[in-house]
């Protein structure tokens, strides 16, 4: 393959994975940088007489000299110990609160870079864990209404979507049972009047009145049960001979969700018709990492975030941690409630949850980029000069919205790099590529 073939093929590459570009493009602007000051140096020096040549920085006349009993570094004016373009592998031992120092060729190096700096913010920021989270419907405010009676749907008065009241029809069954303790707890009535009348004019006992009230009472026992007030009793007592229909209702205000009611369905006794849900007040059930549940605890606050309802956030308590962790996942299932006073959501969703641990007020606040990571360490870089740039190892918080909290190794008025870092980054680094020019 020719050399024209190669470069079509890195093109075709670059196209494919705009993320591999973007990394190759920030490192050859930071080569670029770097050669471009080299260069410039090399024009406007002389030999020190060690194959090195004079800097802007400051023209150091002997290799390794000291400055107030500091050994220099002859290539980029710093303390040779501190040189962290020199030293790369100083990233490995600095502790928080340490640094190195990086010197850019020039000081329109990081300004070509597209670096831009500022100082740190002071405000509130919410540590958390974050874990999925599933919607589903309140279970204490979930209910079938079922049929109480065997029997043949006469009316349906409630539809899908439909909001109720609490004890609002919903459906009228007949039923032969129903007609049966009807016409039964009639004739107890009138035997009860009888008895009443006989035994005012002495003709019957006392047992047979006390016999003729307890029928009566267990008639109308079976009725109440049934769902029938007293006062409706007393109707069905006046109208012997109209139609009978049990009205079904609901237990509380809610929504109907499902509804298989049919009218002229034959219906058993127990068999569901429709299902109320209260969705004022809905459930996230969470999956915790194991290593997270240290932080949790039940009543703080839970934020959700759903995708498909951008820019709501809406806030709940945890009320619910399980006993046990799944043992495949890992995961610990939580449950919180989540207030849902427009009905924006339902169940089976998915969301994104916080679960508020801690609220630190007055951190000192960056943005997320002016963080990077070396040997698995949070670096920042704190601006000295124009040319000159300290990576200091700091320990983060909490972190959230393109925010993070610097809990340790930063003061507030320093000026810190937040934007394209990665070519400060690169230039810190630079010298495990064989750019570097200074001997170790």
């Amino acid at each position: 393959m020719n050399f024209n073939t190669n470069k079509k093929v890195s093109k075709l590459n670059m196209k494919r994975n705009p993320l591999w570009k973007s990394a190759v493009l920030a490192m050859v602007a930071a080569l670029a940088v770097f050669a471009a000051g080299c260069d410039k140096k090399e024009a406007h020096s002389e030999d020190d007489g060690h194959g090195h040549a004079g800097h802007a920085h400051g023209k150091v006349e002997e290799h390794g000299a000291e400055k107030g009993g500091v050994k220099m570094c002859p290539e980029h004016n710093v303390p040779s110990a501190e040189c962290g373009i020199c030293k790369p592998q100083l990233a490995t031992t600095l502790k928080t609160g340490e640094s190195a120092k990086v010197r850019l060729a020039s000081n329109d190096s990081a300004g070509i870079a597209g670096v831009q700096t500022a100082t740190p913010t002071v405000g509130t920021i919410s540590d958390a864990v974050e874990c999925y989270a599933e919607i589903a419907f309140n279970q204490n405010k979930l209910a079938q209404i079922v049929a109480p009676v065997g029997g043949i749907i006469q009316e349906v008065t409630a539809d899908l979507g439909i909001k109720v009241e609490e004890k609002q029809p919903v459906a009228k069954i007949w039923s032969a049972s129903i007609a049966e303790a009807v016409a039964k707890a009639v004739l107890s009535h009138q035997t009860l009047d009888r008895e009443r009348k006989l035994r005012a004019e002495r003709v019957t006992s006392e047992k047979d009145l006390q016999q003729a009230e307890a029928e009566h009472r267990g008639a109308c026992q079976q009725l109440r049960m049934l769902g029938f007030t007293e006062e409706q009793i007393d109707v069905l007592g006046a109208k012997p001979q109209e139609q009978v229909l049990m009205e079904v209702r609901a237990p509380f205000a809610g929504e109907i969700v499902e509804r298989v009611a049919v009218r002229g369905a034959l219906v058993e006794a127990g068999k569901p018709l429709f299902t109320l849900a209260d969705r004022s007040v809905m459930w996230a059930m969470l999956n915790i990492p194991e290593s997270a549940l240290a932080r949790v605890r039940v009543g703080q606050t839970v934020e959700l975030r759903v995708d498909s309802l951008a820019g709501s956030v809406f806030t709940g308590k945890l009320t619910w941690i399980s006993a046990e962790v799944d043992e495949r996942s890992r995961m610990a299932r939580a449950r919180a409630e989540v207030a849902n006073p427009d009905g924006l959501l339902r169940a089976k969703m998915f969301a994104q949850a916080r679960i508020l641990t801690r609220n630190a007020d007055g951190a000192l606040l960056l943005p997320s980029s002016a963080i990077q990571k070396i040997e698995g360490k949070a670096f920042v870089f704190v601006k000295l000069a124009e040319d000159l740039f300290d990576a200091r190892v700091v320990r983060v918080g909490a972190g959230h919205d393109g925010k993070v909290e610097i809990d340790e190794g930063l003061k507030s008025q320093e000026v810190v790099a937040v934007n394209h870092v990665f070519s400060l980054k690169s230039a810190f680094l630079i010298s495990r590529l064989g750019a570097g020019c200074a001997d170790d």
